[in-house]
């Protein structure tokens, strides 16, 4: 038999509550102010169900559980329960409010719990703001014009390669005449440091190259230093090693030096027999030849996609209106301010002189976080527009690619990745590319020679143009750094081999 329903409890669960008011303004770029205004017949609603619910279970003194007068309950209870609806009626207001008027929220409502109060009669009114998702429309996606470099691997350009292989390979060897650029000279060297004793050095080996290392110490120019000098010459200069040099005993400080040439020495090439063939997995050189044409083929048209995709990049964010949520950008510049700091101070740079960057530094943080904001957002609709998706193996097939190429368990690198909040970012940069190739695929593309595709125009925020121009000339650096490495690294392994050969002769000699 079925229980019967209180009649007080049956129409109250029958009765037809008047809805939740709710007014939306604009007051901002990407951003909304809502107003509600809940009734008081539903605060006293949610208030009689906490309360009698409550008194099945209360235990107050004098009287058996469930029992007690609601009186009693009431006054007993009624601050905590009257929180507890505050906070529900808080939340579920707000949450209806978004879902029925649509909108597309970016984080949490900006609420302030503790400054709202529960009526003790009337409605209750509070609001809150929201930052929301831009509201934009997208250019014409078919038909981007878009420049490719022309892919053009010269014989010149190989025949430079197998000079270098063989200069790999090479041993130096003492010559007469003066120091040229690229030639290696046996020194004896005194540097004095500035506050610190002087440093004698014998026999060690400088390289003539435009930014050469005399012992530890990097001298600009050194080719030219020393363009000319023969066995038993002597040059001099002064360096002024930079505040962020990695030895910190040199570091900001003057370095004289005083240089004697002793010997001079040029890279004779290794001749391009069995041995050199086999060493580089090859049977003859045209073997060889076709090799290199194929891989710097490949790198090339690498190359031409990623000049492609900025292409692409460039058109979205020209042809592209949106505003950005102030605090969405300020949140992520915040952060792109933090990395930059750490690093710099991971580097050596003295934190004074982080300091005093620190307006050029926000200014840039500031400007590329709202270019990667805006790319994010595009690349959202673009892929909604076209039905892209990043599916789980796509994902793994590249973690997998790259841990190999590092020598690493893929599982384990997603696991890393998941653990560190990387693994989102990684299957964002990876739609950002799918976006990128889908709309390649109806470009109008054209081939031209690589010196005329055209710049990459984008507006610098004022104060970003110094550390912009900073950067370039830093990548410009770094470029320069990475062939002379390449280069110094060639030249260690001559020398090795010339030590090598000279033993052998000496051996010889002494036999």
């Amino acid at each position: 038999m079925a229980e019967s329903q209180d009649p007080q409890e049956k129409t109250e669960s029958q009765e037809q509550l008047a809805p939740n008011q709710v007014t939306i303004e604009e007051v901002g770029p990407c951003k909304k102010k809502l107003s509600i205004e809940v009734p008081q017949e539903t605060i006293q609603k949610m208030l009689d169900e906490q309360f009698r619910d409550l008194r099945k279970d209360a235990v107050l003194p004098g009287f058996r559980r469930g029992r007690a007068p609601m009186r009693l309950v009431e006054k007993r209870y009624g601050s905590d329960i009257r929180n507890q609806v505050k906070l529900k009626i808080l939340a579920d207001a707000s949450q209806k409010a978004v879902d029925d008027n649509k909108i597309d929220m970016l984080g949490d409502p900006d609420i302030d719990y503790e400054k709202i109060e529960l009526p003790d009669s009337g409605p209750m009114t509070f609001s809150f703001e929201v930052e929301v998702r831009p509201q934009f429309e997208l250019p014409e996606l078919e038909g981007i014009a878009i420049e490719k470099p022309k892919i053009e691997i010269t014989d010149a350009k190989i025949d430079e390669e197998i000079l270098d292989f063989r200069k790999h390979a090479g041993l130096w060897v003492p010559k007469d005449g003066g120091v040229e650029s690229g030639d290696q000279a046996v020194v004896d060297v005194v540097m004095k440091i500035e506050g610190v004793e002087d440093e004698k050095r014998d026999n060690i080996e400088v390289f003539a190259r435009p930014r050469g290392f005399v012992g530890s110490i990097p001298v600009e120019k050194l080719d030219e230093l020393l363009a000319g000098a023969k066995a038993g010459d002597k040059r001099q200069t002064t360096v002024d090693v930079p505040e962020t040099f990695f030895m910190e005993q040199y570091r900001g400080k003057k370095v004289a030096m005083d240089i004697a040439i002793k010997e001079v020495k040029r890279i004779e090439p290794a001749e391009m027999n069995e041995e050199f063939f086999s060493r580089h997995g090859v049977k003859d050189i045209d073997e060889l030849r076709g090799s290199l044409k194929q891989y710097h083929s490949s790198q090339a048209e690498q190359e031409a996609r990623r000049v492609m995709g900025e292409q692409i990049h460039d058109y979205l964010l020209e042809h592209t209106k949106l505003e950005l949520p102030a605090d969405i950008v300020a949140a992520q510049s915040t952060g792109i301010l933090q990395r930059r700091y750490a690093s710099m101070l991971m580097q050596g740079t003295p934190k004074e002189q982080i300091d005093q960057q620190m307006e050029d530094l926000r200014a840039s943080s500031e400007e590329q976080a709202v270019e990667q904001l805006k790319v994010l957002f595009i690349m959202d609709k673009i892929a909604e527009k076209l039905k892209i998706e990043v599916t789980d193996e796509e994902v793994n097939g590249q973690i997998a690619q790259i841990a190999v190429s590092r020598g690493r368990r893929p599982e384990k690198m997603r696991e890393e990745l998941a653990k560190d909040g990387s693994l989102t970012q990684f299957m964002l940069q990876l739609r950002e590319q799918k976006c990128i190739e889908k709309l390649l695929e109806t470009a109008k593309i054209e081939e031209v020679e690589p010196s005329k595709v055209r710049k990459i125009r984008r507006k610098p925020a004022a104060k970003a143009t110094k550390p912009a121009a900073k950067a370039k000339e830093k990548e410009k650096v770094e470029e320069a750094d990475d062939k002379e490495e390449k280069k110094a690294s060639r030249e260690e392994t001559a020398t090795k081999r010339s030590r090598k050969s000279d033993d052998k002769k000496a051996d010889k000699k002494g036999k």
